[in-house]
Protein backbone atom coordinates (compact mmCIF):
# COMPACT_ATOMS: atom_id res chain seq x y z
CA UNK A 1 0.00 0.00 0.00
CA UNK A 2 1.28 3.47 -0.99
CA UNK A 3 0.65 6.79 0.16
CA UNK A 4 -0.75 9.65 -1.91
CA UNK A 5 1.96 12.45 -0.35
CA UNK A 6 5.46 12.19 -1.49
CA UNK A 7 8.46 14.08 -2.99
CA UNK A 8 11.10 12.99 -5.60
CA UNK A 9 14.31 14.95 -7.19
CA UNK A 10 15.89 13.42 -10.71
CA UNK A 11 18.78 15.00 -12.51
CA UNK A 12 20.64 14.27 -15.76
CA UNK A 13 23.38 16.73 -17.96
CA UNK A 14 25.21 16.47 -21.74
CA UNK A 15 28.02 17.80 -23.04
CA UNK A 16 25.99 21.04 -23.37
CA UNK A 17 22.75 20.76 -20.67
CA UNK A 18 21.75 19.66 -17.21
CA UNK A 19 18.24 19.09 -16.20
CA UNK A 20 16.58 19.13 -12.90
CA UNK A 21 12.83 17.52 -11.53
CA UNK A 22 11.45 18.00 -8.99
CA UNK A 23 8.23 16.42 -8.36
CA UNK A 24 5.25 16.52 -5.22
CA UNK A 25 2.32 14.81 -4.56
CA UNK A 26 -0.49 15.03 -2.04
CA UNK A 27 -3.33 13.20 -1.94
CA UNK A 28 -6.16 13.30 -4.54
CA UNK A 29 -9.21 11.47 -5.59
CA UNK A 30 -8.04 11.06 -9.31
CA UNK A 31 -4.55 11.66 -10.88
CA UNK A 32 -3.49 15.62 -11.68
CA UNK A 33 -0.59 16.35 -13.00
CA UNK A 34 0.23 19.99 -12.55
CA UNK A 35 3.67 20.98 -14.79
CA UNK A 36 6.14 24.24 -14.66
CA UNK A 37 8.39 23.89 -17.63
CA UNK A 38 10.67 25.94 -19.62
CA UNK A 39 9.39 27.79 -22.59
CA UNK A 40 11.75 25.47 -25.01
CA UNK A 41 10.17 22.32 -22.52
CA UNK A 42 6.34 23.73 -23.49
CA UNK A 43 5.91 21.28 -26.77
CA UNK A 44 6.69 18.15 -24.34
CA UNK A 45 4.12 18.53 -22.03
CA UNK A 46 1.86 15.87 -22.99
CA UNK A 47 4.73 13.35 -23.31
CA UNK A 48 5.95 14.31 -19.91
CA UNK A 49 2.66 14.01 -18.34
CA UNK A 50 2.27 10.77 -20.43
CA UNK A 51 5.38 9.27 -18.63
CA UNK A 52 4.67 10.25 -15.02
CA UNK A 53 0.98 8.63 -15.65
CA UNK A 54 2.79 5.41 -16.05
CA UNK A 55 3.99 5.48 -12.81
CA UNK A 56 1.19 7.14 -10.44
CA UNK A 57 -2.72 6.30 -10.47
CA UNK A 58 -4.27 9.05 -8.21
CA UNK A 59 -3.22 12.03 -6.79
CA UNK A 60 -2.22 15.33 -7.24
CA UNK A 61 1.21 16.08 -8.90
CA UNK A 62 3.29 19.00 -9.13
CA UNK A 63 6.03 19.02 -11.37
CA UNK A 64 8.93 21.46 -11.65
CA UNK A 65 11.02 20.81 -15.02
CA UNK A 66 14.03 23.21 -15.90
CA UNK A 67 16.63 22.94 -18.80
CA UNK A 68 19.62 25.02 -18.51
CA UNK A 69 22.23 24.90 -21.36
CA UNK A 70 26.13 24.79 -20.42
CA UNK A 71 27.68 25.16 -23.23
CA UNK A 72 28.54 28.38 -24.86
CA UNK A 73 25.79 30.31 -25.81
CA UNK A 74 25.28 32.45 -28.72
CA UNK A 75 22.84 35.50 -28.97
CA UNK A 76 21.44 37.11 -31.67
CA UNK A 77 19.88 40.75 -32.20
CA UNK A 78 16.37 41.99 -32.20
CA UNK A 79 16.67 44.46 -35.09
CA UNK A 80 13.90 45.70 -35.14
CA UNK A 81 13.54 46.65 -31.84
CA UNK A 82 17.20 48.44 -31.60
CA UNK A 83 16.26 50.25 -35.31
CA UNK A 84 12.97 51.45 -33.58
CA UNK A 85 15.13 52.65 -30.38
CA UNK A 86 17.88 54.54 -32.25
CA UNK A 87 15.04 56.12 -34.48
CA UNK A 88 13.04 57.51 -31.65
CA UNK A 89 16.76 58.89 -29.90
CA UNK A 90 17.62 60.73 -33.68
CA UNK A 91 14.26 62.18 -33.66
CA UNK A 92 14.74 63.12 -30.18
CA UNK A 93 17.51 64.92 -31.23
CA UNK A 94 16.35 67.11 -33.93
CA UNK A 95 13.24 68.25 -32.21
CA UNK A 96 15.07 69.17 -28.75
CA UNK A 97 18.36 70.20 -30.89
CA UNK A 98 20.47 67.57 -28.46
CA UNK A 99 23.94 66.70 -29.25
CA UNK A 100 25.86 63.22 -29.32
CA UNK A 101 25.77 59.34 -30.43
CA UNK A 102 23.79 56.43 -29.31
CA UNK A 103 25.76 54.51 -26.66
CA UNK A 104 25.95 50.73 -27.18
CA UNK A 105 26.51 50.16 -23.77
CA UNK A 106 22.58 51.63 -23.49
CA UNK A 107 21.75 49.76 -26.51
CA UNK A 108 22.83 46.56 -25.05
CA UNK A 109 21.47 47.03 -21.84
CA UNK A 110 17.70 47.61 -24.27
CA UNK A 111 15.81 44.97 -22.65
CA UNK A 112 15.47 41.95 -25.34
CA UNK A 113 17.63 43.99 -27.66
CA UNK A 114 19.95 40.67 -27.45
CA UNK A 115 18.54 37.32 -27.04
CA UNK A 116 20.43 33.63 -26.65
CA UNK A 117 20.13 31.42 -30.00
CA UNK A 118 17.61 29.08 -29.72
CA UNK A 119 18.62 25.92 -31.63
CA UNK A 120 15.91 23.55 -30.02
CA UNK A 121 15.70 20.31 -28.23
CA UNK A 122 17.86 17.67 -29.97
CA UNK A 123 17.52 14.03 -28.64
CA UNK A 124 20.00 13.90 -26.25
CA UNK A 125 17.98 16.39 -24.15
CA UNK A 126 14.95 14.62 -25.12
CA UNK A 127 16.46 11.53 -22.93
CA UNK A 128 18.15 13.34 -20.51
CA UNK A 129 14.93 15.14 -19.39
CA UNK A 130 13.42 11.46 -19.54
CA UNK A 131 15.60 9.94 -17.37
CA UNK A 132 15.67 13.10 -14.79
CA UNK A 133 11.52 12.34 -14.83
CA UNK A 134 12.31 8.20 -14.28
CA UNK A 135 15.02 9.19 -11.51
CA UNK A 136 12.53 12.10 -9.13
CA UNK A 137 9.37 8.83 -9.93
CA UNK A 138 11.75 6.59 -8.32
CA UNK A 139 12.49 8.43 -5.26
CA UNK A 140 9.21 9.69 -5.26
CA UNK A 141 7.49 6.21 -4.78
CA UNK A 142 10.29 5.26 -2.91
CA UNK A 143 8.89 8.01 -0.19
CA UNK A 144 5.28 6.79 -0.96
CA UNK A 145 5.75 3.54 -0.09
CA UNK A 146 6.99 4.23 3.24
CA UNK A 147 4.51 6.49 4.22
CA UNK A 148 2.02 4.30 3.02
CA UNK A 149 3.65 1.31 5.45
CA UNK A 150 3.52 3.89 8.31
CA UNK A 151 -0.64 4.81 7.39
CA UNK A 152 -1.01 0.84 7.22
CA UNK A 153 -0.03 0.49 10.53
CA UNK A 154 -1.56 3.48 12.19
CA UNK A 155 -5.06 1.80 10.54
CA UNK A 156 -4.40 -1.87 11.56
CA UNK A 157 -4.18 -0.34 15.05
CA UNK A 158 -7.92 1.93 14.58
CA UNK A 159 -8.65 -1.45 12.83
CA UNK A 160 -8.14 -3.54 15.88
CA UNK A 161 -10.55 -0.72 17.80
CA UNK A 162 -13.19 -2.01 15.62
CA UNK A 163 -13.05 -5.70 16.15
CA UNK A 164 -12.66 -5.72 19.99
CA UNK A 165 -16.02 -4.18 19.67
CA UNK A 166 -17.55 -7.07 17.93
CA UNK A 167 -17.62 -9.73 20.46
CA UNK A 168 -18.96 -7.50 22.71
CA UNK A 169 -21.71 -6.63 20.90
CA UNK A 170 -22.10 -10.56 19.47
CA UNK A 171 -22.91 -11.07 23.14
CA UNK A 172 -24.91 -8.93 24.08
CA UNK A 173 -27.26 -9.67 21.31
CA UNK A 174 -27.22 -12.84 22.23
CA UNK A 175 -29.16 -12.21 25.24
CA UNK A 176 -31.70 -10.24 23.50
CA UNK A 177 -34.54 -12.23 23.75
CA UNK A 178 -34.49 -12.39 27.30
CA UNK A 179 -33.99 -9.08 28.01
CA UNK A 180 -37.17 -8.04 26.09
CA UNK A 181 -39.29 -10.75 27.70
CA UNK A 182 -37.91 -9.34 31.05
CA UNK A 183 -38.51 -5.71 30.35
CA UNK A 184 -41.92 -6.99 29.22
CA UNK A 185 -43.59 -9.27 31.96
CA UNK A 186 -42.15 -6.18 33.91
CA UNK A 187 -43.94 -3.62 31.57
CA UNK A 188 -47.21 -6.04 32.37
CA UNK A 189 -46.46 -6.42 36.47
CA UNK A 190 -46.65 -2.85 36.30
CA UNK A 191 -49.94 -2.05 34.39
CA UNK A 192 -51.60 -5.03 36.29
CA UNK A 193 -50.96 -4.05 40.06
CA UNK A 194 -52.81 -0.85 38.99
CA UNK A 195 -56.22 -3.35 37.72
CA UNK A 196 -57.73 -5.07 40.39
CA UNK A 197 -59.90 -7.74 38.48
CA UNK A 198 -56.80 -9.80 38.45
CA UNK A 199 -56.30 -10.06 35.07
CA UNK A 200 -54.08 -13.16 33.86
CA UNK A 201 -50.58 -12.72 31.08
CA UNK A 202 -51.16 -15.51 28.26
CA UNK A 203 -47.81 -16.96 28.44
CA UNK A 204 -48.07 -17.80 24.94
CA UNK A 205 -49.73 -14.26 23.59
CA UNK A 206 -45.94 -12.79 25.76
CA UNK A 207 -43.81 -15.53 23.51
CA UNK A 208 -45.22 -14.15 20.48
CA UNK A 209 -44.18 -10.39 21.18
CA UNK A 210 -40.87 -11.37 22.91
CA UNK A 211 -40.47 -12.99 19.06
CA UNK A 212 -41.29 -10.35 17.07
CA UNK A 213 -39.21 -8.07 19.16
CA UNK A 214 -36.51 -10.10 18.62
CA UNK A 215 -36.86 -10.65 15.39
CA UNK A 216 -36.89 -6.96 14.37
CA UNK A 217 -34.02 -6.25 16.50
CA UNK A 218 -32.32 -9.66 15.16
CA UNK A 219 -28.33 -7.98 14.40
CA UNK A 220 -26.77 -11.16 13.45
CA UNK A 221 -26.63 -10.65 9.80
CA UNK A 222 -24.92 -6.96 10.75
CA UNK A 223 -22.25 -8.95 12.62
CA UNK A 224 -21.82 -11.61 10.04
CA UNK A 225 -21.45 -8.24 7.60
CA UNK A 226 -19.15 -6.07 10.72
CA UNK A 227 -16.67 -9.38 10.40
CA UNK A 228 -16.81 -9.84 6.64
CA UNK A 229 -15.91 -6.47 5.91
CA UNK A 230 -12.95 -6.15 8.87
CA UNK A 231 -11.19 -8.80 6.94
CA UNK A 232 -11.30 -7.62 3.61
CA UNK A 233 -10.25 -3.98 4.82
CA UNK A 234 -7.29 -6.03 6.82
CA UNK A 235 -6.29 -7.72 3.71
CA UNK A 236 -6.24 -4.62 1.15
CA UNK A 237 -4.32 -2.71 4.25
CA UNK A 238 -1.12 -5.83 3.64
CA UNK A 239 -2.18 -5.82 -0.28
CA UNK A 240 -0.42 -4.48 -3.32
CA UNK A 241 -1.51 -1.61 -6.04
CA UNK A 242 -3.95 0.78 -5.56
CA UNK A 243 -6.20 0.31 -2.37
CA UNK A 244 -7.31 3.49 -1.36
CA UNK A 245 -11.14 3.07 -3.45
CA UNK A 246 -11.45 -0.48 -2.11
CA UNK A 247 -10.75 0.53 0.86
CA UNK A 248 -13.14 4.06 0.94
CA UNK A 249 -15.92 1.68 -0.21
CA UNK A 250 -15.33 -1.16 2.72
CA UNK A 251 -15.64 1.93 5.58
CA UNK A 252 -18.57 3.62 3.82
CA UNK A 253 -19.75 -0.47 4.33
CA UNK A 254 -18.88 -0.68 7.97
CA UNK A 255 -20.48 2.40 8.58
CA UNK A 256 -23.67 1.84 7.12
CA UNK A 257 -23.98 -1.90 9.32
CA UNK A 258 -22.66 0.05 12.37
CA UNK A 259 -25.55 2.47 12.08
CA UNK A 260 -28.35 -0.17 11.21
CA UNK A 261 -27.06 -2.03 14.86
CA UNK A 262 -27.63 1.38 16.64
CA UNK A 263 -30.65 1.70 15.04
CA UNK A 264 -32.17 -2.01 15.14
CA UNK A 265 -31.09 -2.28 19.39
CA UNK A 266 -31.72 -0.98 22.51
CA UNK A 267 -29.28 -2.72 24.63
CA UNK A 268 -26.45 0.33 26.15
CA UNK A 269 -23.73 -1.90 25.66
CA UNK A 270 -24.37 -2.79 21.76
CA UNK A 271 -25.16 1.03 21.03
CA UNK A 272 -22.03 1.86 22.77
CA UNK A 273 -19.97 -0.53 21.12
CA UNK A 274 -21.72 0.64 17.90
CA UNK A 275 -20.74 4.17 18.75
CA UNK A 276 -17.17 3.34 18.92
CA UNK A 277 -17.41 1.51 15.76
CA UNK A 278 -18.40 5.22 13.71
CA UNK A 279 -15.82 6.91 16.06
CA UNK A 280 -13.00 4.63 14.50
CA UNK A 281 -14.44 4.73 10.86
CA UNK A 282 -14.62 8.05 11.04
CA UNK A 283 -10.90 8.20 12.09
CA UNK A 284 -10.10 5.60 9.02
CA UNK A 285 -11.92 7.72 6.71
CA UNK A 286 -9.29 10.13 7.22
CA UNK A 287 -6.33 8.70 6.73
CA UNK A 288 -7.73 6.17 3.54
CA UNK A 289 -8.17 9.33 2.06
CA UNK A 290 -4.10 9.65 1.80
CA UNK A 291 -3.77 6.13 0.02
CA UNK A 292 -3.12 5.86 -3.64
Amino acid sequence: MKSMTGFGRGAAAGENFSVGVDLKTVNNRFLDIHLRLGTELSAYEAQVKRRISTRLSRGRVDASITLERTGEVAYELNRPLIAGYISALRAMQQEFEIAGEPDINVLARLPGAMQPVRDGIDEKMVAGVEQAIDEALEELEQMRQREGEALAAEMHSRLDEISQQVPIIEAAAGGLAENYRARLQKKIAELLSRDTQGVEVDPGRLAQEVAYLADRSDISEEIARLKSHLGQFSEALDSEGETGKRLDFLLQELNREANTVLSKSIDLLIKDAALLIKGAVEKLREQVQNVE
